[in-house]
């Protein structure tokens, strides 16, 4: 029988999805994914909370509403899913995917001055970063990680 080591390494290079993942993480995809989710379904039903009390809504707002909504519910299912299947692979593609739109939603919101999101925003890409280098059994900054 090999050493558990080099029998979680082999499971880890194969893609096959582990019998579990470490609770934070899950907590973690659990929590983000509601995030995600709430942000698509506000969107669609009061899309005037998403903006400035100045700002009109009008029906491009709607429109654009609309595919937020379906992008973020999607996303969200999606993470969801892969967090039942236990696709160590696929989740962790997904959580980096996530983790980059939250940094770059970051990077608009300093932008934009919209300050108070922007640790809130950090710290959930971050989280995701480090949930799919766990995942993934490497460091995400090696070409590893990526072939």
């Amino acid at each position: 029988m090999p050493a558990k080591s080099t029998e979680y390494q082999k499971i880890l290079s194969d893609g096959t999805a582990l019998p579990g993942f470490p609770w934070w993480i899950t907590v973690a995809v659990v929590l983000g994914s509601l995030l995600i989710l709430a942000g698509g379904v506000v969107a669609m039903v009061r899309p005037a909370m998403l903006v400035s009390p100045q700002d009109e809504i009008n029906g491009v707002v709607h429109i654009y509403a609309g595919y937020l909504t379906s992008r973020n519910v999607t996303l969200a299912g999606m993470l969801l899913v892969m967090l039942v299947l236990r696709a160590r692979t696929a989740l962790s593609n997904l959580m980096v995917f996530t983790a980059f739109i939250q940094l770059l939603d970051a990077v608009i919101d300093c932008v934009e001055g919209r300050w108070p999101s922007v640790p809130m925003v950090l710290v959930f890409g971050l989280v995701f970063l480090m949930g799919a280098a766990r995942l993934r059994g490497v460091k995400l900054w090696r070409r590893q990680a990526w072939e």
